[in-house]
C-alpha cells in the first residue's frame, strides 16, 4: 500500500508541477512523439553539446503517464553525456517489460515508481512515449530537426 501512495504522490506532483514542461529556445535536437492509441503529443527539445545534454524540455499535452515520465525523465538526462541517457533509457525500457535488477532500478531514481505500468499493458505506450522519442532523436532520427547554432 505505502508503495502504491508514493507512486501516486511521485506521479502527481511530476504531473502537477513538470519542471521541465517549457520551451527550450535554442535546442538544437527537437523531436515531436505521439502515441496515437490514446493521442499522447509531446515536442522533446534538447540542447546537446559536445555529447552533453545540456539542457532539455517538453511541451504538448497528454495524460499524467506521460508528462510524468517525460518530465522525470529529462529530470535524469540533463547534464549527462548523450551514451548515458541511452544507457538510461534502455534501462527504463527494461524495467517496464519486467526485466531489471534492484540497482539497476536504483539508477532511475524517481522514473522508478512507473516499474508498476509493466502490469498495465494500456499504460505502457504513455510511459514510453517520451524515452523512445529521446533515442529516436539522439539516434538521429529522419524526421527529428537538428538546428547548428552559430
Amino acid at each position: 500500500m505505502a508503495n502504491k501512495i508514493f507512486y501516486n504522490e511521485i506521479l502527481t506532483d511530476h504531473n502537477l508541477h513538470p519542471g521541465n514542461k517549457r520551451d527550450i529556445p535554442d535546442a538544437n535536437l527537437v523531436l515531436e512523439g505521439v502515441n496515437p492509441s490514446c493521442g499522447d503529443d509531446i515536442i522533446l527539445k534538447l540542447r546537446v553539446k559536445d555529447g552533453i545534454i545540456e539542457d532539455g524540455g517538453f511541451t504538448g499535452d497528454g495524460c499524467a503517464v506521460s508528462q510524468a515520465s517525460a518530465d522525470m525523465m529529462l529530470d535524469l538526462i540533463i547534464g549527462k553525456p548523450e551514451v548515458e541517457a541511452r544507457r538510461l533509457s534502455e534501462i527504463f525500457l527494461r524495467m517496464i517489460k519486467g526485466r531489471i535488477t534492484e540497482e539497476e532500478l536504483e539508477e532511475l531514481e524517481e522514473a522508478g515508481v512507473l516499474q508498476d505500468i509493466s502490469h498495465m499493458p494500456a499504460r505502457v505506450k504513455c510511459a514510453v512515449l517520451g524515452w523512445h522519442t529521446m533515442e529516436e532523436m539522439l539516434n538521429g532520427a529522419s524526421d527529428a530537426v537538428t538546428t547548428e547554432k552559430e
